[in-house]
């Protein structure tokens, strides 16, 4: 019998959950068990802001580490939290279909965000989100917070806070059974990070063709275009995965959709853009741009799609957007 397929993985009950998806689809398509391997990162032991300890993989270095020294042979990410720059040696495997990428905002009576009383406290300790809040509802008082879902529900449910926001492939993901209220955040005034809702599935460059072959099988194409996009311009604003900014790409038939904000911190600027480009028999063309000779046979659509997502980038920074994130 092959020897089980080892998934590293945090501790967190989120963290386990993506990571009990991805194993049982593996198993489906191997017939070979998959083992969850606990891995504890600098995230899961530090309780200090996320925007203190630095935000860029504060929870993906220690599990990188791990998969380097072959105590795994696969890790899961949440892919919102990984870093733009892939370490030497290591490869995103997969990219499994997207879950729901908006957030929401809970509460105890299903009063709007914007309707919140002068002073009720929201809790989120995303920097994005902070600004999202600040501008939306300037009237809140916005409480920086850290913990697992579990314990921000139960911050709401006790009074201690009004709302916290939180992002929906989480709540799902879980499996969590709401007693409280939800309020659902459109992406046309709330997009989100970039590869929110998604997975990233990380193997080692030199893995096994057999896992590199399973891996394949449970990528999806659509879900890995459009978090290249969005990861894109990640990497062109030069920004860290704390950044104030929003990025949420859609492939619909022949094109693909990107709404992207440049947030200032206190919710009293932005800057954003709305692009639609057009798909070439899969592979992005770059209308205007002089670079359709990207799109020609042979070439890498997922190339294309993140030259797409640094173009829109250098318009963010043309218009000022460097003020905001540096």
């Amino acid at each position: 019998m092959s020897a089980p397929i080892r998934l590293g993985t945090r501790r967190s009950a989120l963290a386990q959950a993506q990571s009990g998806h991805v194993a049982a689809a593996l198993e489906e398509v191997t017939g070979r068990r998959v083992e969850l391997v606990p891995i504890v990162s600098e995230g899961d032991t530090n309780r200090a802001s996320l925007s203190e300890i630095g935000g860029v993989g504060v929870f993906a270095t220690r599990l990188r580490e791990a998969l380097l020294a072959g105590e795994c042979d696969i890790l899961v990410h949440s892919l919102k939290d990984l870093p733009t720059a892939m370490p030497e040696g290591l490869v995103i495997g997969a990219t499994p279909v997207r879950e729901d990428a908006r957030d929401v905002v809970i509460t105890r009576d299903g009063t709007p965000l914007h309707l919140l009383p002068a002073g009720a406290k929201v809790g989120t300790g995303s920097p994005r989100r902070i600004a999202q809040v600040r501008r939306r509802a300037p009237q809140v008082e916005v409480v920086d917070i850290r913990g697992n879902v579990d314990s921000r529900l139960e911050r709401v449910e006790t009074g201690e806070l009004d709302a916290v926001i939180l992002a929906a492939a989480g709540l799902s993901r879980l499996g969590a059974e709401l007693t409280l209220a939800r309020e659902d955040l459109g992406f046309s005034e709330w997009p989100t990070a970039p590869g929110q809702g998604s997975l990233a599935v990380e193997t080692t460059a030199d893995a096994p063709q057999e896992l590199r072959d399973a891996l394949a099988q449970i990528d999806d194409a659509a879900t890995r275009l459009a978090i290249t996009v969005e990861r894109g311009v990640l990497e062109g604003l030069d920004a860290g995965c704390q950044a104030p900014m929003a990025a949420h790409a859609v492939v619909t038939g022949d094109s693909v959709r990107l709404r992207t904000i440049v947030y200032e911190p206190a919710g009293t600027g932005r800057i954003g853009l709305d692009v639609t480009e057009g798909l070439d028999e899969g592979y992005i063309r770059l209308n205007g741009s002089g670079n359709d000779a990207d799109a020609a046979d042979g070439a890498d659509p997922n190339d294309a799609a993140r030259q797409f997502g640094l173009s829109v980038a250098r318009r963010l920074l043309e218009q000022g957007a460097a003020d905001y994130v540096s």
